[in-house]
């Protein structure tokens, strides 16, 4: 479109909806017709809210939903760290602080909402917060290093969040919540009484109808807080979370009709009584009502970006259903969950030795589903919720959807258009087209129709639709092998393990048909290589191998190999060094640092391999496992040795789970990393396993990964002794060793276990099969068995035979192989590259 027709949209706010809006605009083509000015007052780009309390753990980076600080699309423009101080509608401008007037067409808020700080005295003394932003959070910790006992004031969704994050900052916490029960809003007395005592479990004192009278203080500083009826408690830092209040500040100065009860009024498109200005999220209220979720906001990002295109779109209400997990607890409330409906009924299964509180209301004749609410055992909610949507029919008998042996919702066949994903609005319908739509597996589904792609509550619900929908087009995804074995990875494995076998020959006989091929023979390789700790080249076995673990290096694209030798941790002395720099040189190797911390050396021949490797293992390296399904690297930073942030020593860490899980072989290939403070610089987040530092020890996260399918690794056990953490990362790795399936990385392996992160935590934490000692005792074998499998190679003259190119001419080298210079290093002849005309290529010769 020529400039002089383009149009300005200005949006107030990058918070998550702010976001969302801007997204929703770049994907249905807005931007074609319009410029967007985002004008943001935090200073950073929006982030995600919902999980604030993991900044502590994984830093502001791992939050951010916007990563790179500005959209891939240049006709948006993002202003970050800039108030908006007026609204004039009547000129259509937007006035910034400090004078600047922005011009727009279009204009959407997406302000939020602001913390309630109740006026009681003592409230603005030093060491007294809010929780809503990650400056808030910063000040909090920054406080909380001078204190020993914390309290927050409001027991809600954010309250418990907040109590979290005091617990997580080694304070002694309190929660003083003025209703009788916790989460009042979202669940019943009963369930507010069961998830008291999680809580108190925990080591938190609950404090319930109980109104917070003063804030004690010193005279600058607060010590405590005056409870009516009730004793006082001391604490040096109190943090306010007795709800919000919508940000309609610039709207009521600017004249647009707000809600009486606060919120700019806005119709059913998100419009406001200005034609022109639009509001959505936390700032609006639709029909009068504020929402406080970020799933109605996400919606009404979606109704506008659609109204501004010449959609239809209305909103007209919203899911209010919530799902989280709460200092550990799972907390589920959904529909009518105080039974408010005339006539009303409820079933309700409570165990209060185990924690679990579980009801149902149903409507007066038994038939439909109106609500619920689940403490301790949210497992049901993904299927649970769907089924309030859609007014299906309940099952005869409706109590098996909660008792512990019932069916889970496995049975319920929910309508196509139950909406699954309330987060997205996330239709049944929706998911089976993008499973129709080519996609093979859920991972596919998710990122083409975003179910699952945010709470991630609905996962388990998502991949049995996906899963149906297969079974019913007969595309069911068969997990055998492939043709010659009619059984998965792990059945293998366990046929391995339980007849003793070591020769692939066997196995397929008994087991099997045909001889094999390049499919299972890797597989098989793989398998015997983590049960017998033997050679990959040793025997009848080095046929199995494919072309990277058969000669101990990675093929390159011009027929070259890559040497990669293993640098633990990153740490290297000098002397290595110079080595590495020496047999580059006289090889005439390209290298290059990569991101796991090694030196790759790339451009190797055939049988240059042993000649490298001769000398790399004389200076005392060791192979790198580039080429294998295998642990590759565990990074880290520099810790607390030389960083001064760091609060432990990452680099030791490091390098010792490096070198306890050297050699081990898996289904995918494996990557560590340890940082050594939450500001997380050895991205340990992104990788199979991570761990991070604390002030008590350390934090392991797990089913990370980078690539093309990227997933952030999630907390498996936190503030662990070294001993520990080794012992649950044993038994985590011999976990995914023995039950993943082929070539299946560690982050879709947990996904498709049945429980997920909650199973694996049963097994490696809870030891709740009892397993842990067999996994430590199989982990115990692999790190007693250990050896450098070039050192191996070296030394054995039948290996060393099968490095050459060509076995009737051992010394010739392959005469098609082939090299340019570029920056001063060689590079494959055929590859891209600034080539100069008329320049000649040459070939380098051993």
């Amino acid at each position: 479109m020529s400039p002089q027709f383009r149009k300005t949209l200005v949006v107030v706010g990058h918070g998550m909806v702010g976001h969302r809006f801007v997204q929703a605009a770049i994907e249905r083509g807005l931007t074609e017709t319009h410029d967007i000015v985002v004008v943001g007052e935090e200073p950073r780009p929006a982030y995600d809210r919902v999980a604030l309390t993991s900044f502590f753990e994984v830093g502001a980076d791992q939050l951010s939903l916007l990563p790179a600080g500005a959209y891939d699309d240049p006709r948006v423009q993002l202003r970050l760290g800039v108030a908006v101080e007026r609204l004039d509608p009547g000129t259509r401008t937007v006035v910034l602080a400090g004078g600047e007037a922005l011009a727009y067409d279009e204009l959407v808020l997406a302000t939020g909402a602001a913390p309630f700080v109740p006026p009681v005295p003592g409230h603005d003394l030093d060491g007294c917060f809010v929780y809503r932003t990650i400056e808030d959070l910063e000040a909090i910790r920054e406080a909380a290093a001078g204190a020993t006992v914390g309290a927050v004031i409001g027991g809600g969704l954010l309250g418990l969040e907040a109590a979290n994050a005091l617990a997580q900052l080694g304070l002694k916490t309190h929660v003083v919540e003025m209703a009788p029960r916790l989460m009042a809003v979202q669940v019943d007395d009963a369930g507010g009484a069961t998830l008291s005592r999680h809580i108190e479990k925990l080591g938190l004192t609950v404090h319930t109808g109980a109104m917070t009278q003063e804030v004690l203080g010193d005279g600058a500083r607060v010590t405590g807080l005056a409870l009516q009826g009730q004793e006082p408690v001391p604490a040096q830092v109190v943090v306010f979370s007795a709800g919000v209040r919508p940000r309609d500040a610039l709207a009521r100065a600017a004249g647009l009709d707000v809600a009486e009860r606060g919120g700019v009024l806005v119709d059913e498109r998100c419009r406001t009584s200005d034609p022109h200005v639009w509001a959505i999220g936390e700032c609006a209220a639709p029909g009068g009502r504020m929402y406080g979720l970020v799933a109605p906001g996400y919606a009404m990002a979606e109704v506008v970006a659609d109204a501004l295109l010449g959609g239809a779109g209305a909103f007209t209400g919203a899911d209010m259903s919530t799902k989280l997990k709460l200092l550990g607890v799972d907390v589920a409330s959904f529909g009518d969950a105080h039974a408010a409906t005339p006539g009303a009924l409820e079933l309700v299964f409570a165990d209060a030795v185990a924690g679990v509180y579980k009801k149902l209301v149903v409507s007066s004749d038994g038939r439909r589903l109106l609500g619920g609410v689940l403490v301790g055992d949210a497992t049901s909610y993904g299927v649970l919720r769907p089924m309030v949507a859609s007014g299906i029919d309940l099952p005869d008998n409706p109590e098996e959807l909660i008792l512990p042996v019932g069916r889970g919702g496995a049975e319920v066949g929910l309508p196509d258009e139950a909406v699954i994903c309330s987060c997205n609005n996330v239709s049944k319908a929706q998911i089976v087209a993008a499973a129709d739509g080519g996609c093979a597996d859920t991972a596919c589904v998710t990122a083409c129709s975003k179910a699952g792609s945010t709470c991630g509550s609905c996962k388990p619900v998502v991949r049995r639709i996906v899963e149906e929908f297969f079974a019913d087009q007969g595309r069911v995804v068969d997990r055998s092998l492939c043709e010659h074995f009619p059984m998965t990875r792990q059945e293998l494995f366990d046929v391995v393990a339980v007849h003793g076998y070591t020769r692939f020959d066997d196995i397929v006989a008994a087991h099997g048909t045909g001889r094999g091929c390049d499919v299972c023979k890797p597989t098989v390789a793989s398998i015997l290589a983590s049960q017998l700790n033997a050679h990959v080249l040793e025997g009848p076995n080095r046929t199995l191998q494919d072309t990277n673990d058969a000669y101990l290096a990675n093929i390159q694209r011009n027929g070259t190999y890559s040497v990669v030798p293993r640098i633990p941790g990153g740490e290297i002395t000098p002397e290595k060094l110079i080595v590495i720099g020496e047999v580059a040189r006289d090889f005439g190797l390209y290298t290059k640092i990569t991101g796991g911390q090694r030196i790759d050396l790339f451009g190797a021949r055939l049988e240059e391999l042993p000649l490298i490797w001769s000398r790399l293992v004389d200076a005392g390296f060791e192979s790198g496992h580039a080429y294998g399904k295998a642990l590759r690297t565990v990074k880290s930073c520099v810790g607390s040795t030389w960083c001064r942030y760091g609060v432990q020593d990452s680099t030791s860490l490091a390098i010792m789970l490096e070198e306890r899980y050297r050699g081990l072989r898996s289904p995918h290939k494996l990557k560590g990393g340890v940082s050594g403070c939450a500001r997380e610089c050895a991205e340990a987040r992104a990788k199979d396993f991570g761990v991070i530092a604390t002030e008590k020890g350390w934090n392991l996260y797990v089913a990370g990964n980078g690539g093309a399918n990227p997933a952030h690794a999630r907390l498996l056990a936190g503030d662990l002794d070294t001993e520990t953490l080794v012992r649950y990362l044993d038994r985590f790795l011999m976990y995914y060793i023995r039950t993943a399936d082929r070539l299946q990385r560690t982050a879709p392996w947990v996904d498709s276990l049945d429980g997920g992160l909650d199973r694996v935590r049963a097994v490696v934490v809870d030891d709740a099969p009892g397993l842990g000692a067999e996994l430590e005792a199989a982990m115990a074998v692999q790190v007693a068995g250990y050896f450098d499998e070039w050192k191996a190679t070296l030394e054995d003259p039948d290996k060393l035979s099968r490095f050459v190119t060509f076995v009737n001419a051992p010394g010739v080298p392959d005469p098609n192989i082939s090299f340019r210079d570029e920056r001063g290093q060689v590079a494959p002849a055929d590859s891209c590259g600034p080539v100069t005309l008329g320049a000649t290529i040459p070939v380098r010769t051993p």
